[in-house]
């Protein structure tokens, strides 16, 4: 039998973090080691716990979901932990910067219990977890504050192909809409993916959709 998935779960209301940690424990591959509410603390547990993902909520007491992300999954953290950051729609403006902080993905708190579940599983395997509806309407609707670093995209080592893999990715497709709209095997589509991540040296599909941005290939 293989060990559980690790799962620290930090919200600063009780009654949603009780809540997916029932859900969680409840699955015999995953395991709950540990609860928090603020950001603070989710950082002092996982340094300690070592969880394998922390589901993170955004907006809290002491040092936000942002913050917390930040150091646990940022640039330059030598040991980074994976990150689920779970939101609402009201709180969307704060989800790209969650993104840019290192988290893997991200879910809205209206999520059925078996996306959230998905979510963690998707997470914890190293990928990344971009809900296609939910990346259409809040990446899409702050595209206009995520400023292209720079004007260069025909300096983008990529190919042709590989560049229509990669709007397409920043757009929401999932890998098998992604097949279905360029007419190619979803195997074809993984390799795609994984070449766009290792030219461009990104960690997985969420730091590729801000890529996109930043490089001025979506607007």
């Amino acid at each position: 039998m293989t060990t559980p998935i690790r799962v620290l779960v930090c919200d600063d209301q009780a009654l949603i973090r009780t809540g997916f940690a029932t859900i969680i424990d409840a699955q015999p591959d995953l395991e709950v080691v540990g609860e928090c509410g603020d950001g603070r603390a989710a950082v002092d547990l996982a340094g300690r716990l070592h969880p394998d993902v922390v589901v993170m909520d955004v907006r809290m007491p002491v040092l936000d979901g942002i913050g917390a992300t930040r150091l646990l999954a940022g640039a330059g953290v030598a040991n980074p932990v994976k990150v689920l950051v779970v939101t609402t729609f009201n709180l969307d403006e704060y989800v790209y910067e969650a993104l840019r902080a290192g988290a893997s993905g991200f879910l809205l708190k209206d999520a059925p219990p078996a996306q959230l579940l998905h979510g963690i599983r998707t997470v914890a395997t190293g990928a990344a977890l971009l809900a296609p509806e939910v990346t259409r309407q809040l990446v899409g609707r702050y595209a206009a504050r995520i400023r292209p670093a720079e004007d260069s995209s025909s300096e983008i080592p990529l190919t042709p192909r590989e560049l229509e893999v990669l709007r397409l990715i920043a757009d929401g497709l999932s890998n098998s809409e992604i097949a279905a709209t360029l007419v190619i095997s979803q195997e074809t589509v993984k390799t795609y993916v994984s070449r766009i991540l290792t030219k461009l040296d990104l960690r997985d599909r969420v730091q590729a959709v801000v890529y996109a941005y930043r490089s001025g290939l979506v607007t």
